[in-house]
């Protein structure tokens, strides 16, 4: 099936909890809404049946720099090239939104998916609380 990459698509606020669990992380319960009041813009795909099966987002403070963040993908629906297309349709939306630097961090695991995306892997670090 050809699943469409669909920017700001309406979200009901237990969908993407009930997704990242599916995907093994905390579901976040109470990111939702908030996320969509704050962050640049956001991309999903749903199935035949209407079920959110792929979600991310990008968020910065609308100036020239953006952070991509969340990409999910249903585990039914993996090594479909869903993930790629979601990466990329919110890459021209950024683009479109005037945002020449996109930032991702990722498992190491995970490097050849986003190079395949048109990321650089570069060096960098994250920080937890």
């Amino acid at each position: 099936m050809n699943y469409r990459v669909i920017i700001n698509m309406p979200i009901s606020n237990h969908e993407v909890p009930e997704l990242r669990e599916l995907v093994g992380w905390g579901r976040r319960d109470k990111d939702y809404p908030t996320l969509f009041e704050r962050c640049n813009f956001w991309a999903g795909v749903r199935d035949e049946n209407n079920k959110l099966i792929a979600f991310g987002y990008v968020c910065g403070m609308g100036l020239e720099h953006g952070y991509m963040e969340d990409i999910i993908v249903h585990p039914e629906y993996q090594k479909q090239g869903i993930g790629v297309k979601l990466v990329k349709e919110l890459l021209q939306e950024s683009e479109r939104f005037g945002l020449g630097i996109v930032t991702v961090t990722y498992e190491e695991a995970n490097i050849n998916f986003y190079k395949t995306c048109g990321f650089t892997p570069g060096s960098g670090g994250v920080w937890h609380s």
